[in-house]
């Protein structure tokens, strides 16, 4: 049994990459004997680190050997199948299952988000992902938009492969910049379309977090250098002094997260890892699939900033809501662990139904 997996890997995205982990442990717990080969960035790096078999994502020939090699072909996990990142994005997702497809391959879109999707792409999703095998997705909006699409595929909801990421390791957080004395709140931004909108808020959140709460306020970059960069310019918003850790690894950023106070998250696996550890945090919606993490979890407080609904900036309603998260902190973190381990059968339902598949 040879697998291939397709998803944005490669590109030193922590959560991207605990995805491609907790895949690649679960496919060797179940099948000991299967190849595994990831489509990558950087196949050196992704092979040497996961013990895989690793084919370049951006050389077609070797791709479409490596489709001709696989039994069943994983698209996902993530929010592969969009065009809001580009059109481009999406023609190479949607295009790597219409390969498999034409190719008679068993395919399977693989625990993702589907959308934001405008009349073009909808229509590429629709055409090119016809004859695809099984689909999973982790949220319920993006089941009702891939049914509405591809009528024939048997889709079901499930959770994100992350939930099951399993890593207790503990770090000394004074080593790492970050000051015990104080309530460690974490941020977690990235670029978007909607950034500038988003900053304002997130900044008023976190001096409002430092100034009246004194809490320590440290940016976490898990999309690698980019993030990095965002976090930069939001803290230059700043009327506090929040700090930005460096880059670090999968490990440690969950230890991080682990020990936190409270996140704020506008990268979706830093909700889903604070989720997984039982801390409470504010969503900053900068994508659909943030809102809908956070309605299949019933999370009680709203999103501290919405593209979806843009509004214009009120202090008084960024600063209720920061004093909501303090105060009522116990109780939030409370509903977050009642639905952890919900999320953790759904994202093993993801596994079961590719078993299922693989059987027939």
């Amino acid at each position: 049994m040879q697998f291939l997996l397709s998803g944005y890997y490669g590109f030193g995205n922590l959560g991207d990459e605990a995805l491609a982990r907790v895949i690649v442990s679960e496919l060797r717990r179940r099948y000991p004997y299967a190849g595994v080969d990831i489509l990558s960035a950087h196949p050196e790096l992704t092979a040497h680190e996961l013990g895989v078999r690793s084919t370049p994502r951006a050389q077609f020939g070797a791709v479409r050997e490596a489709i001709g090699r696989a039994d069943v072909v994983l698209s996902g996990g993530g929010g592969l199948l969009q065009n809001a990142t580009s059109l481009r994005s999406l023609l190479y997702y949607a295009g790597i299952l219409r390969a498999a497809n034409k190719a008679r391959r068993k395919s399977m879109i693989f625990a993702q988000s589907i959308g934001p999707l405008d009349f073009f792409g909808k229509r590429v999703v629709q055409q090119w992902c016809k004859g695809t095998s099984r689909a999973t997705v982790r949220d319920e909006r993006s089941k009702q938009l891939l049914s509405s699409l591809v009528h024939d595929l048997p889709i079901e909801r499930t959770a994100d492969p992350v939930f099951l990421y399993d890593d207790e390791a503990t770090i000394d957080l004074t080593a790492h910049g970050v000051d015990t004395s104080a309530p460690l709140v974490l941020v977690a931004v990235r670029k978007s379309p909607g950034f500038q909108n988003a900053a304002r808020a997130i900044a008023r959140a976190v001096d409002r977090l430092a100034n009246v709460h004194h809490a320590h306020v440290a940016f976490l970059p898990l999309g690698g250098l980019e993030d990095a960069q965002s976090a930069t310019t939001l803290i230059r918003k700043c009327k506090s002094s929040p700090v930005l850790l460096p880059l670090t690894d999968i490990g440690t950023a969950c230890a991080l997260i682990r020990g936190a106070f409270a996140v704020i998250g506008m990268r979706l696996h830093a909700l889903i890892f604070a989720i997984r550890y039982g801390v409470p945090f504010l969503a900053v919606a900068y994508d659909p699939k943030v809102s809908a993490l956070c309605d299949d979890i019933a999370y009680p407080l709203p999103a501290l900033w919405q593209s979806d609904a843009p509004r214009s900036f009120v202090e008084r309603d960024v600063d209720a809501l920061v004093d909501r998260l303090w105060n009522e902190r116990e109780t939030l973190a409370t509903s977050v662990r009642s639905h952890a381990q919900e999320m953790r059968r759904l994202a093993e339902r993801n596994f079961e139904v590719l078993d299922e598949l693989v059987r027939a």
